[in-house]
């Protein structure tokens, strides 16, 4: 897999194709290049025009969003909110109550 992304990259910066332009790409990622798949896969390219394979190509599909509604959302989160609201006033009230009890 690693040669076809090397060899669409040569593409897309309009550099030839050809197995010594494959492996100098592979050999700067750090790879030791296969000369054999390099040479199948000059083989395989020559014969395929790789601009419309791209064009063909399906792209993946892309899962929808899942439709959002402010009403029902807004609501459900009203009283989760309101909750923690209650809860932090009543825990700010105890905190005071303790403080003006050593105060006197």
């Amino acid at each position: 897999m690693e040669y076809v992304y090397a060899a669409l990259l040569l593409h897309k910066l309009g550099k030839e194709i050809n197995e010594e332009n494959l492996k100098n790409v592979m050999k700067a990622t750090g790879v030791e290049p296969d000369e054999i798949k390099a040479k199948a896969l000059v083989s395989a390219l020559s014969e395929i025009n790789i601009d419309e394979a791209l064009k063909g190509a399906i792209p993946p599909a892309v899962s929808p969003v899942a439709p959002t509604s402010v009403g029902p959302t807004e609501e459900k989160e009203k009283p989760a909110e309101k909750k923690k609201e209650k809860e932090e006033e009543k825990k700010e009230e105890e905190s005071l109550e303790g403080l003006s009890a050593l105060f006197g």
